[in-house]
């Protein structure tokens, strides 16, 4: 259980990346932001799943199809949406959004895999989630007095919907996720990132041409296909796949297969 504990450790520092990232390239729409590193990611996997073709052979059709599902909610539509929401709202409320997780996956976890991980208490999971929640809003409150230079409520709003759209997506990701893993503990948590990871690059790459075209019809100066700072965002995004998605994903898929999800949700 230890081991489980430190992956799932690792793998929040690893995804502390992605809050930057957008800060970094505030120019670059989400969209775009979105493609370009799962496009890397998918690009990354095919060295590896060339090496492990072995392993992922043992794969079902169904096994891709749920792969294909994870990748779109936790990935493509999970990033899309909180970067959006950190272009419209900033980091801080976004990130103090996003920070719920601890709280929301735990809860649901012991509401719907309580008969096969077993059921915790809500005496003794209660404490940890409001120490949790008081955590986040002292982390955050700072930051929020501060406020938003020329703020519009509609962009503030529609960023705030968007942090939620992001919460769900990746709560369903990490729930489903930790199912397929325990229910297959024979797959090595490497193969399952790589699957992922290879059936999310057909996706972004016609994801980012659709971007591109987008772009040139809403945006013509904008510089395509890599934008006006092209080795910034190139290195960023690559940096983003290999950290974040790759490492962190093999991290995660690590611990879920080693801890109940009701304690996998506050790491």
């Amino acid at each position: 259980m230890i081991s489980g504990v430190l992956y799932a450790l690792l793998a929040g520092l690893m995804w502390g990346l992605i809050f930057v990232g957008p800060l970094i390239v505030p120019e670059y729409p989400a969209m775009l932001q979105s493609m370009g590193r799962y496009l890397a990611l998918g690009l990354i996997a095919l060295p590896i799943a060339w090496l492990g073709r072995v392993r992922l052979r043992q794969l079902a059709r169904r096994d891709w199809l749920t792969a294909l599902m994870l990748t779109m909610m936790g990935n493509l539509i999970y990033y899309f949406c909180l970067a959006s929401a950190i272009q419209r709202t900033g980091a801080p409320v976004s990130t103090m959004i996003i920070g719920t997780l601890p709280v929301v996956i735990p809860v649901f976890a012991n509401l719907l895999y309580s008969q096969r991980d077993g059921k915790l208490a809500w005496g003794k999971l209660a404490p940890a989630l409001i120490c949790i929640g008081i955590g986040l809003a002292c982390v955050n409150i700072a930051e929020l007095n501060h406020g938003l230079p020329d703020f519009d409520w509609a962009r503030y709003t529609s960023g705030i919907v968007l942090a939620l759209v992001s919460v769900v997506c990746w709560a369903w990701y990490a729930l489903r996720n930790a199912r397929w893993l325990r229910e297959n503990p024979d797959k090595h948590p490497m193969m399952w990132a790589t699957a992922q990871a290879l059936v999310t690059l057909p996706v972004s790459l016609i994801g980012y041409l659709v971007a591109c075209y987008w772009l040139n019809i809403q945006t013509p100066d904008f510089s395509l296909p890599f934008g006006p700072r092209p080795l910034v965002f190139i290195s960023l995004m690559v940096a983003i796949a290999v950290l974040c998605s790759w490492v962190g994903a093999l991290c995660w898929n690590v611990a879920s297969q080693r801890l109940p999800t009701v304690i996998l949700g506050p790491l």
